[in-house]
């Protein structure tokens, strides 16, 4: 049997799934919930691009990022394929079921990268394969067939400007590999997308130096142009206005034959070719664009024998295929009761037989399954692949009398770059263009940038003094980007998933300032939807810029941090503690056990995850404690008694950050005006308030015993004693603590934008310098009117 029949037949039955599939998930919820967007028409422009994708062109090694709204037929193909349940897709959309939008940590099938964010799962396409090439350059690289990694676009995609953002990144990186098929239906979600689009979309592809091809029409139309009158017909196909188009989509035939008679009745050579068509082929041949075209599209995938980054812009019709087609409104659209019962009749499809496999098919059942055994894609299984964790070795903390915490990152990573270790030679560092004013410098002097070729360092060769030895090459561990936070998470979260997608564990480490994590939030929050190990460096944080103005200067990155699901959020004051966390990072980056909780913190560490480390620029004087194991231990998991409160207690200095100087200053001024003062060192809020979170579910669950770290430490403050917690941040990231046993609290930190000025200058405007803590100890707390003098 011909291929191309097998082929149809396929995406006969993927229509039908995508589309029952969808009908009833809203059918079982209609009588209690409002109905969710039907996709319906969104999933049918894409079911022969991804039929002739999927059977005829895909190889084990290629990855596909599926746009979101064409998840059904995601499903639906890996459900023929075996590797998605019945049960599944009758619960899509429901508790437990196939995901609204493909997922890699959430759905069961075999899910490349997750969509839903729209565009940005085009773009993680471009950077996975960056990361393919860099793995591929190193020694300890397995050698691998090199895949592609494809994106399915919706056309309206391409307004996001991460899609351009990342055009520009790959073109200074030589992206290879990589394919865009762009489902051009020319609808958006509210409406038409503008006459001439892809006249824009191809020529900014080609500035970049992609290969494009413009797939328009069928091989149905393409016939038909070299008939009497094909000429005008396709003069008229190409300045016909996509609303008009849509629109005869949608009426049929008969509509079709009215307006093309209209337009070109009077030519005698076009007026016969309209009229030999009946109207159902004149329909079919109207509707026969380049994306529904199984020929025209296996030709072009098959064509391509260059690993040159390749546009295709298929023209397709949303709601191809169902009565839903070419109508503007059909994007939330669901067909009713009366129109999915013709379409059940036209599929061929019996009463109770909607999810057999082969159902409504003329093709040969056994020739179907042999052909099923035998797609490339799908021989090896599913393609998640296995990495070995890579043990972390021991970081002695920087021995400098007084540094900041950014410096001793920097100098922690030159210890590693001057070693040997497996994890060195495992870590990728990243950076939007602040490489060395985030410390990463000496990383990369010593481990320099990576480039597939060599590219020379000119200042060095031209024996011009630097202290930066920007050489790039193979070897290279530095990826260095442009301006644009949103393709730093893109890229991390790409190399933070190397382990899945190319079997070769890498350790990520990507800095920025602060400030600017906002800018790439959607695409941080993606990374970590995906489940990606990475570390994010936010240096310099808080108001340590003070000199740059407020837009230098970050307030929220803190609550981001603690809300962000799957990172761990740290902020040491300390040079030592950094080491500690830094250390057991490298570890919990790797890790990928169950999500039961640890019965010490209730936090599920055996999980893993990414890791946000809040740095500052400012020098504080190092305490050199003894780093014993309880404060190794409280360190990790969230906080530790710098100071621990004595039995009459009235008060209890808590700090997160650089402020420790603050906090410490305050309570050695104290003295006896406040009795038994406490003084807590929290490294992570993140942690500290996940791990309560859970013992309170735990609790709620019939476990009286759960305590959380923040609860036992908290314990032995009486009650009446009044807590005053300090961030250089926004105060609501430490004010919860009150909450954990009932005690007043009074929080200080940063809320509004800053101005420009020294750090000390701000740090007294906001009240949270050790002035200001001890201002606030005096009003709020119960004693002796502190000396307030001396400040």
């Amino acid at each position: 049997m011909a291929e191309i029949e097998i082929l149809r037949a396929i995406e006969k039955r993927l229509l039908w799934f995508a589309c029952w599939m969808i009908h009833n998930a809203n059918h079982i919820r209609e009588k209690n919930e409002i109905k969710v967007g039907g996709h319906q028409a969104s999933s049918a422009s894409m079911v022969t691009i991804m039929t002739a994708l999927y059977f005829a062109a895909l190889r084990p090694e290629d990855r596909v990022a599926v746009k979101p709204h064409a998840s059904p037929v995601f499903h639906a193909l890996q459900y023929l394929m075996g590797n998605q349940t019945r049960e599944n897709l009758e619960n899509f959309r429901g508790y437990g079921g196939a995901q609204s939008y493909p997922s890699r940590t959430k759905d069961v099938d075999d899910v490349d990268f997750s969509t839903g964010s729209v565009g940005l799962g085009v773009a993680i396409t471009a950077f996975a394969s960056m990361i393919q090439d860099y793995i591929q350059a190193k020694p300890w690289g397995a050698p691998r067939n090199e895949g592609r990694m494809i994106a399915l676009v919706g056309d309206a995609e391409l307004d996001e400007g991460n899609i351009y953002e990342c055009l520009q990144e790959g073109w200074k990186h030589g992206l290879r590999n990589t394919w865009w098929v762009i489902d051009y239906n020319r609808q958006s979600l509210d409406g038409m997308v503008r006459e001439g689009l892809y006249n824009r979309i191809t020529d900014i592809f080609l500035a970049f130096g992609w290969q494009v091809e413009v797939l328009k029409y069928g091989a149905l139309q393409r016939a038909a142009f070299t008939r009497p009158g094909g000429a005008q017909l396709r003069d008229w196909i190409d300045t016909c206005p996509n609303a008009v188009y849509s629109a005869l989509i949608f009426q049929g035939g008969a509509a079709w034959r009215k307006r093309l008679l209209s337009d070109l009745g009077d030519d005698p050579d076009a007026r016969a070719l309209i009229e030999s068509y009946d109207d159902d082929a004149l329909a079919t041949l109207m509707e026969n664009l380049g994306g529904h075209c199984m020929e025209t599209l296996i030709s072009t995938f098959q064509g391509i024998d260059h690993d040159r980054p390749v546009a295709i812009i298929a023209y397709t019709v949303k709601g191809w295929g169902t009565p839903l087609a070419g109508h503007k409104d059909n994007h939330a659209g669901l067909m009713t009761e009366v129109q999915m019962d013709g379409f059940k009749t036209r599929m061929g499809v019996r009463c109770g037989h909607e999810w057999d496999l082969f159902e409504g098919l003329t093709v040969d059942e056994t020739d179907l399954r042999n052909f099923l055994s035998t797609v490339p894609f799908f021989a090896e299984g599913t393609r998640r692949r296995h990495a070995a964790r890579v043990p972390a070795p021991a970081l002695p903390a920087p021995t400098e009398a007084s540094t900041s915490t950014q410096a001793a990152f920097g100098r922690l990573l030159d210890v590693l770059a001057k070693g040997d270790s497996d994890l060195a030679a495992r870590i990728v560092t990243t950076s939007p263009d602040v490489t060395v004013s985030t410390n990463l410098g000496p990383w990369v002097n010593r481990r320099g940038l990576f480039a597939r070729k060599d590219v020379p360092d000119t200042f060095r060769d031209e024996r011009v003094p630097s202290t930066q030895k920007w050489r790039f090459s193979p070897s290279g561990q530095h990826l260095e980007l442009g301006i644009a936070e949103m393709n730093l998470f893109l890229l991390l979260g790409a190399a933070g998933l190397s382990h899945s997608l190319f079997g070769e564990r890498l350790i990520p480490i990507g800095t920025l300032y602060d400030p600017f994590v906002s800018r790439g939030l959607d695409a941080l929050n993606y990374a970590c939807y995906q489940d990606a190990r990475f570390i994010v460096v936010g240096t310099p944080s808080g108001v340590s810029l003070a000199s740059e103005g407020g837009a230098h200067q970050s307030i929220a990155s803190p609550l981001i941090g603690m809300s962000q699901d799957g990172l761990a959020a740290f902020e040491p004051a300390f040079a030592d503690e950094l080491a500690v966390i830094m250390e057991w990072a490298f570890d919990y980056l790797q890790r990928d056990g169950e999500g039961d909780p640890d019965e010490r913190t209730w936090l599920r560490d055996e999980t893993g995850g990414s890791v946000y480390l809040r740095l500052s620029t400012r020098p504080v004087e190092q305490m050199r404690l003894p780093m014993s194991d309880d404060r190794t231990q409280g360190i990790l998991d969230g906080a530790y008694w710098l100071r621990e409160p004595g039995p009459n207690c009235e008060a209890v200095l808590i700090y997160q950050g650089t402020v420790a100087t603050e906090a410490i200053a305050a309570a050695g001024h104290v003295g006896v005006d406040r009795r038994d003062l406490g003084v807590l060192a929290v490294t992570s809020a993140d942690r500290l308030n996940a791990g309560w979170q859970s013992a309170q579910r735990q609790r709620a669950a019939g476990n009286s015993a759960a305590q959380s770290h923040i609860e036992a430490l908290l314990s032995r403050v009486p009650r009446e004693a009044t807590l005053v917690t300090v961030i250089d941040g926004h105060p609501a990231t430490l004010s919860w603590i009150g909450g954990v046993h009932g005690h007043p609290t009074i929080s200080l930190g940063v809320e509004h934008f800053g101005q420009t000025g020294t750090v000390a200058d701000l740090y007294h405007h906001f009240g949270i310098d050790r002035h200001g803590i001890l201002s606030a100890l005096d009003r709020l707390s119960i004693g002796r009117p502190i000396s307030l003098g001396l400040y």
